[in-house]
């Protein structure tokens, strides 16, 4: 039997967005669906859904184009989810248990960042009418899709944002303390491929899917998440005694 290493004590906690702090997969969802049903395509299917949630926007395009086969050029399908998705994102709220999980680690003076694959602009209108819960993230610890930061095609599941978001919570640490350690940071996501970069860059993670997304994933789920990571049905159910916050 192989021996269990010891977790490193966690010292910040990243933090993807969409379908994770606010229902905007539900949304995106919606809003591909109903594409879908005007060209007599079947629904998503959660399986595709699960490699989509998280990678940039025109990386998913691609993806959602070649298993739909509809009749658009990745510039015209990406177009017309934009048009069709920036009149619901006024809709967005948060997920159970996010705005208190937020207001519980600044309580306790935890250092937060979000990493999210939305783009400058996307990031705008979700977040416009929800100051009350993004205001808890400091505008130096918000790294974005667009971020010149992440090089082209380096996005999720590739492990740069969530490293680029460590390097911005270690450039507001007191001179006097030590650099925080990837393994010392606890990512929060609810996409495969996001959870995949934080594992990537060296993350303990806490998956948190959708039940329809689990349901696919059930037989290996515990190979998605990895030896230092956890599954949680919902964030308000998130312990924080045994991850020593």
């Amino acid at each position: 039997m192989s021996e269990i290493r010891q977790r490193p004590k966690i010292r910040a906690c990243i933090f993807d967005m969409d379908g994770l702090l606010i229902n905007s997969e539900d949304i995106y969802t919606e809003v591909t669906n109903s594409l879908l049903k005007e060209h007599g395509k079947p629904m998503l299917p959660w399986s595709v859904k699960a490699d989509l949630q998280g990678r940039p926007g025109t990386e998913a395009t691609a993806r959602f184009l070649a298993w739909s086969q509809l009749p658009y050029t990745p510039e015209e399908l990406y177009a017309a989810f934009a048009e069709r998705q920036k009149t619901r994102w006024k809709d967005t709220v948060p997920m159970p248990g996010a705005v208190e999980l937020l207001n519980k680690l600044k309580e306790k003076k935890v250092p937060i960042a979000l990493a999210t694959s939305s783009h400058r602009g996307n990031y705008l209108l979700k977040t416009a009418h929800l100051g009350h819960m993004f205001s808890l993230f400091d505008d130096a610890n918000t790294v974005l899709g667009d971020d010149p930061r992440i090089p082209k095609g380096r996005g999720k599941p590739e492990p740069d944002i969530w490293l680029v978001a460590l390097k911005t919570l270690n450039a507001m640490l007191p001179d006097h303390l030590e650099r925080i350690k990837p393994e010392e940071c606890l990512v929060f996501e609810d996409g495969i491929p996001g959870l995949m970069g934080a594992k990537k860059a060296g993350c303990q993670v806490v998956w948190v899917p959708d039940p329809n997304i689990l349901k696919v994933f059930e037989d290996t789920k515990h190979e998605i998440i990895g030896e230092w990571g956890e599954i949680l049905p919902r964030l308000d159910a998130l312990e924080f005694v045994k991850y020593g916050l």
